[in-house]
């Protein structure tokens, strides 16, 4: 009688402790190294894999079935549709199944290797997450080889080459290198994505990693945007005469993309308009009011995160992607915590009495995610309809 027929793995993931865990290969073939971290959602696996945020990261989805409803190109929240993914890699529980939705143009697995995402699939997802939530998340690579056979060296060296996020600027690396217009509006049942018409006032989006529908959201408030580089100086943010500048969201370590943005909000501020982070936005805005940011054990990842609005004292159910957050205990007299995380506690927003100044940490463009926050783009664009004298909007 023979013995078991047993498939050699064709995917591994190793940790910076050593830890090693094989399974099989999915997406496009190679190697490389980045930040494990998980995410709780249940929805959106296109979304989050396309989101400038997770440069550097390897994804490690909690919910076992990821690619059934396939992929398309209308839910890709990267800007510039031609770049790479900054999304090192990702883990999954269950094989891909073939997809089954009405929206999917392509399976996942090969929409992975055309945006040269390297898969690893088989793994005890929740072991992993178990593992990140005792020792925090954890430097690795993964690697994806058909045939079974790994360079074991060049698996270390890739590891060892491998910074870490901490003090890692990359906001450069998602940012868009030139200025231009944005006028597309959300995604709506039997309409698809439309455009503004006729805009009403005029937002400059600072792009340190901006995802499309916080872009969407901005111009369904009846405002065209320009979308300007993160190095932008506020001589240039200032030449568009915008009504109000937006701060978007990106990846990496804040104090390091902090070296050339805090300037640059802090004299946009001391211009008087209406200003409004999101996520890195929000965490390089704390720096330039003089606050300070701090590497979290485990971070944020999912779409069930529940934060209290204490400007309202309503509750919201939100949609989270970071790894670092704004120390509250640092912020100074005349800026106040306007939200805050109900599972751990942690800042969650802030304004600055007095002034048109807001942001938050989490994502209320909701892409994937609860519709809970959306009141928040309301809430930037009546500080702008405030300062032309016009009636402010519902939230």
């Amino acid at each position: 009688m023979s013995g078991w027929l047993e498939t050699a793995p064709t995917a591994v993931l190793i940790l910076r402790d050593g830890t090693r865990l094989e399974g099989r290969g999915i997406g496009a073939t190679g190697m490389a190294a980045g930040e494990v971290c998980f995410n709780t959602a249940m929805t959106g696996y296109q979304e989050i894999l396309t989101d400038p945020s997770y440069a550097g990261q390897i994804i490690t989805f909690t919910f076992p079935h990821i690619g059934n409803v396939g992929a398309n190109d209308e839910d890709i929240e990267t800007v510039n549709m031609a770049a790479a993914s900054g999304v090192r890699g990702m883990v999954i529980k269950a094989d891909i199944t073939s997809p089954s939705n009405y929206r999917a143009a392509n399976e996942l697995d090969a929409w992975l290797k055309k945006r040269g995402i390297i898969g690893i699939a088989g793994l005890d997802t929740r072991a992993l997450t178990a593992l990140i939530r005792d020792k925090g998340m954890a430097d690795a690579v993964i690697a994806h080889a058909p045939n079974g056979q790994f360079d074991e060296t060049e698996l270390q060296a890739t590891l060892d080459a491998f910074p870490g996020l901490e003090g890692l600027d990359l906001a450069k690396e998602v940012s868009t290198t030139q200025t231009y217009r944005w006028d597309e509006t959300r995604w709506r049942w039997g309409e698809g994505y439309g455009r503004l018409e006729d805009p009403q006032f005029h937002i400059v989006a600072i792009d340190y990693g901006a995802k499309r529908n916080i872009l969407r959201c901005i111009a369904d408030q009846g405002a065209r945007v320009t979308v300007v580089p993160a190095t932008a100086t506020v001589e240039d943010i200032m030449a568009h005469n915008p009504d109000g500048v937006f701060l978007s969201n990106g990846p990496g370590d804040p104090a390091a993309t902090g070296e050339y943005a805090v300037p640059t909000i802090r004299k946009v501020i001391e211009t008087g308009k209406p200003v409004f982070g999101i996520c890195l936005g929000h965490q390089l805005l704390g720096l330039a009011l003089g606050g300070k940011t701090q590497k979290m054990h485990q971070g944020h990842h999912g779409a069930n995160h529940p934060v209290k609005d204490l400007t309202t004292g309503k509750v919201e159910i939100t949609s989270m992607n970071h790894g670092f957050a704004v120390d509250r205990d640092s912020l100074p007299s005349g800026v106040s915590e306007t939200h805050v995380s109900l599972f751990d506690g942690s800042n969650a927003g802030l304004q600055v009495d007095g002034k048109p100044v807001f942001s938050v940490q989490y994502h209320p463009e909701a892409s994937p995610g609860p519709h809970d926050s959306h009141y928040l783009f309301t809430r930037f664009l009546n500080l702008v309809r405030e300062q032309k004298g016009e009636p402010a909007v519902a939230e």
